[in-house]
């Protein structure tokens, strides 16, 4: 995986400078400069969208008194690293984890709640793509989405309800013996922290109202999130509805969890917004355009985000070292 990512990330990036270059330079650059405040308003939009899951991540732990804003901020740590750097998909959420420790949560609850924050964002997710996929049959007629969307679909559910059993019913159990067991005999003590794994999880699930607060949250972010394809697309001249929107945002959002492995879903992204606009009358160099707003804030909002974790790290080594 580690190899495979970098030059995923880079195939990302020579699809998206070849979309660009297609689509004629000129034409994506003016409308992007045409677009005014849409990258500012993008940017905010993102921030509120991030506060907002990050206030999802805390309601699963509201009865311990912790910082709203603590779980706000690792959020957008945890954002950042997944859209910048090439690791896998999980990689912002396993450091999201264990920089929540830092902050008075035991390392086991941290790993749980991030688990079961996952969980909620994925079927939030899903649930946005098929109200997209309904937005699209219903609104621009009988279009052709293909098989390969719904073959996706039909193992994203498969997937989802194995996630689901697994933190519900202890499958995780073994493997965390396993790995205790691996880590003692060779003495490393990172692994103690997945003791007691299986109960911290249901610790989280027993929290009925955590819980429904949590979904109830991260599903209003996830259609929240349309509202940048509204505001890029209005902005350049081209404004469509608000369902529109949430189509054409969801199906770029289900291309980009499709494609992990490229930071960002860099250029694959991209291709399925100007594909899922034009269904929607939206020419293509302007729907490029609006998918290259939309990756402002990966790097206006990421980059502090990045900051933010190495000092975060860097006080948690000298607060060892003492």
């Amino acid at each position: 995986m580690r190899t495979l990512a970098p030059i995923a990330g880079l195939l990302g990036l020579a699809l998206l400078t070849a979309l660009t270059a297609y689509y004629g330079f000129t034409s994506v650059i003016q409308a992007v400069v045409h677009s005014q405040w849409a990258s500012a308003l993008v940017i905010v939009a993102r921030a509120a969208a991030l506060a907002g899951a990050g206030m999802g991540w805390w309601f699963l732990l509201t009865p311990i008194p912790r910082r709203l804003y603590v779980f706000a901020g690792l959020r957008f740590v945890r954002e950042a690293i997944n859209s910048l750097f090439p690791f896998a998909v999980v990689g912002g959420d396993v450091i999201g984890a264990r920089l929540l420790a830092q902050f008075g949560i035991a390392t086991n609850l941290a790993i749980a709640s991030v688990l079961v924050d996952i969980f909620i964002q994925v079927v939030c997710l899903l649930l946005f793509v098929l109200a997209g996929i309904g937005i699209v049959l219903n609104l621009a007629g009988a279009h052709p989405l293909g098989a390969l969307t719904f073959v996706m679909l039909a193992v994203a559910l498969a997937a989802v309800t194995g996630f689901f059993l697994a933190l519900n019913f202890g499958a995780f159990d073994p493997l965390v013996r396993w790995l205790v067991e691996f880590g003692e005999r060779r003495q490393w003590a990172v692994f103690n922290h997945v003791v007691d794994l299986g109960e911290r999880l249901q610790q989280i699930w027993r929290n009925h109202r955590g819980l429904s607060a949590s979904f109830a949250v991260h599903l209003v972010t996830v259609f929240f999130g349309a509202i940048e394809v509204w505001i890029a697309l209005a902005f350049m001249g081209h404004p469509v509805s608000a369902a529109a929107a949430i189509a054409i945002e969801s199906l770029g959002q289900g291309s980009r969890a499709a494609v992990f492995v490229l930071p960002g879903g860099l250029g694959v992204q991209d291709g399925t917004l100007i594909a899922a606009s034009a269904i929607f009358g939206v020419p293509a160099e302007v729907a490029l355009a609006m998918a290259l707003i939309k990756r402002v804030p990966d790097l206006v909002l990421g980059i502090p985000a990045l900051l933010a974790w190495q000092a975060l790290e860097g006080r948690h080594l000298l607060s060892q070292s003492k």
